[in-house]
């Protein structure tokens, strides 16, 4: 007589453990996208295609976090998690590389933003591989057998050593591409030498002055003409030109200078304090114009004839 093939199934884990991860990963995930959402309504709203990806993300992440959340699903616990490293990859590759034109510097909400998703991950890979609750065992080949089989997850040990591993890779992938970026090395090189001669280009029908190395100059809406409004982050995505400055052939207007609050000075033109823009990848692009970013609007410095 033959005997039923019967797969046991594992003893799930302590609740208290469950609810734990589940309240933190959710959390994690939650908070990473209040992160995104801030970034979104204070200026990257503005940012052509990374404004959408921002919305998509703040979305999708409330979205995943309110599901683990209310219902512990694994498979809920398991979109999360690969969402939260899909997040963070594409970080990485906007820093080192750049995306859609815009490439981001090192700041303070990026950083924070990286280590939540990183832990979120972490916490919802492992709620998504634990065993579920106790169940009966099931014979082979009955409806319910490959899921009660399911139900099993993975064993706590080989849970935790592979989150383990691949957090530690993130982490470093991570700390490897923001010592690279710097805060404000990440962008093209665009503080103009003190003394050098501005240009001017021609970008999109408009005449724009550019510094010696022709990277478009911009003017930020909340400066006056002796006070840069500009600092922190800000001074990250939005470089200070050094002056004094020089008016490059075919260049007219009136020059200074003003002194900011860490002691260096800062070239002006017609009365505006000049910055080049971290997303300018090459001479030739103007992407910082009329974004609202970082506090008010930016626009690009129209040469005067």
């Amino acid at each position: 007589m033959m005997t039923a093939d019967v797969t046991n199934i594992e003893t799930g884990p302590r609740p208290e453990l469950r609810l734990v991860l589940r309240v933190a990963g959710a959390g994690l995930l939650i908070a990473s996208a209040a992160i995104h959402l801030d970034l979104y309504l204070t200026g990257y709203r503005t940012i052509p295609t990374i404004g959408p990806l921002f919305l998509f993300q703040v979305i999708v992440a409330f979205a995943l976090g309110g599901l683990v959340l209310a219902t512990g699903w694994r498979l809920a616990a398991a979109a999360g998690a690969l969402f939260a490293l899909s997040t963070l990859g594409g970080y990485l590759i906007t820093v080192q590389f750049g995306l859609f034109g815009f490439r981001e510097v090192r700041t303070t909400a990026g950083i924070v933003a990286a280590i939540l998703e990183v832990l979120a991950f972490a916490a919802l890979t492992v709620l998504a591989a634990l065993p579920g609750r106790r169940g009966a065992a099931m014979p082979r080949g009955t409806p319910d057998w490959l899921s009660s089989r399911a139900n099993t997850g993975v064993s706590g040990l080989q849970a935790w050593v592979a989150v383990a591993a691949i957090s530690v890779v993130a982490l470093g992938l991570t700390a490897g591409a923001l010592a690279g970026a710097g805060s404000g090395a990440a962008s093209p090189p665009s503080a103009t030498a003190s003394g050098a001669q501005l240009k001017t280009a021609t970008i999109g029908g408009t005449t724009v002055l550019t510094n010696a190395a022709g990277r478009t100059l911009y003017w930020f809406a909340p400066d006056t003409s002796t006070k840069s409004a500009c600092y922190g982050e800000c001074a990250s995505y939005w470089p200070p030109v050094t002056g004094p400055l020089k008016a490059g052939p075919g260049v007219h207007g009136t020059f200074g200078t003003i002194q900011r609050t860490d002691g260096s000075t800062q070239g002006t033109y017609n009365g505006h304090p000049l910055y080049t823009y971290a997303g300018d990848s090459a001479p030739g692009q103007a992407n910082g114009n009329n974004l609202n970013l970082n506090g008010g609007l930016w626009h690009e410095v129209v040469a005067t004839g």
